[in-house]
């Protein structure tokens, strides 16, 4: 996959079928798009094409706004690569790109810089600068400009009474905590990668040593506190180790801020500066306050079984 940041020069690209969109996430919904974009680019002698923005819309207006992100920016470069398409474009999005209308986009940036025959797009993704304009509408464009225009089909999952979207995730994982469900929707995992940081030392006092982890990206979505069963992988290793994340105050302890605890099951050794990359995988509980730390020794056992029980399950 070739990632261009830089379209200030038309014409320097082979025709292409395209789709366009934020793909935070890149969830199931995205990847069926993706996937008829690649089919309909062979059947068509084209290159496949994903087109997205260096940042949320919102953020160019609204300095105060803090993303929830789904995925990183290197996330999402990373997860598109996976899926085998040939380009990805990054556009800055500035004032210039935010004021086009549909029809501008279309013939300014798809057809006389990247030169698109054929655009995807999403059951209901909307573009232009008031979004007021649907699909009949670039279908009317894309025959005056010369770029066929087909649209994807909306996506449902048997047994799940949700719809198929970025928000649809972002409230199951910072409302409810619903990691595995989650999972569901974007068709892989949750993930969040962090660095080891020093903390208070209470998981190694109470026998269930735990590294504490601050995430690379400060807009990166945070799921409900919590206890969760995940999967680490340390650094840039492929092991993935079976561990036990608290994301919380530590009530018991009367804490008052919030941290992001990993206790990496059978693991020995030091994680101090260290990368950690988890996968969401259930969530075991709720946070709450125990009575004694002895109390919560005795939790902790029962969520380390059951985790390991988990794990049999899914490998």
């Amino acid at each position: 996959m070739e990632i261009i940041r830089n379209i200030k020069e038309p014409g320097m690209l082979v025709k292409s079928a395209a789709t366009i969109g934020v793909f935070d996430g890149v969830h199931a919904g995205h990847r069926q798009v993706i996937k008829r974009l690649i089919s309909d680019s062979q059947s068509h002698h084209l290159a496949s094409m994903v087109i997205t923005f260096d940042r949320q819309p919102r953020q160019l207006f609204d300095p105060d706004f803090r993303p929830q992100l789904l995925t990183t920016q290197r996330e999402k470069e990373r997860e598109l690569e996976r899926l085998g398409i040939d380009y990805l474009v990054v556009l800055p999005f500035t004032k210039e790109i935010a004021s086009l209308s549909a029809y501008e986009f279309m013939r300014k940036i798809l057809k006389e810089k990247l030169n698109v025959q054929l655009l995807i797009t999403g059951y209901d993704n909307r573009f232009g600068h008031d979004r007021t304009e649907g699909f009949e509408d670039y279908v009317r464009y894309g025959e005056e400009l010369g770029i066929r225009v087909h649209r994807g089909i909306e996506l449902s999952i048997q047994d799940y009474d949700v719809s198929v979207s970025s928000s649809s995730v972002r409230w199951l994982l910072s409302e409810k905590g619903e990691v595995d469900t989650a999972a569901v929707l974007l068709g892989h995992y949750y993930q969040l990668t962090g660095k080891v940081m020093p903390g208070e030392h209470i998981g190694h006092q109470l026998g269930f040593p735990t590294a504490n982890l601050q995430p690379d990206d400060p807009f990166k979505l945070i799921p409900a506190s919590g206890a969760y069963a995940v999967r680490a992988t340390i650094g840039d290793h492929q092991e993935q180790w079976p561990a036990m994340m608290n994301i919380g105050t530590r009530p018991t302890f009367d804490g008052n801020s919030r941290t992001l605890e990993v206790n990496i099951i059978d693991f020995d050794g030091d994680l101090y500066g260290q990368t950690i990359t988890i996968d969401f995988v259930a969530r075991l509980r709720e946070e709450r306050h125990f009575d004694s730390p002895e109390a919560l020794v005795a939790q902790l056992h029962k969520d380390k079984a059951l985790t390991m029980e988990l794990f049999a399950k899914t490998d």
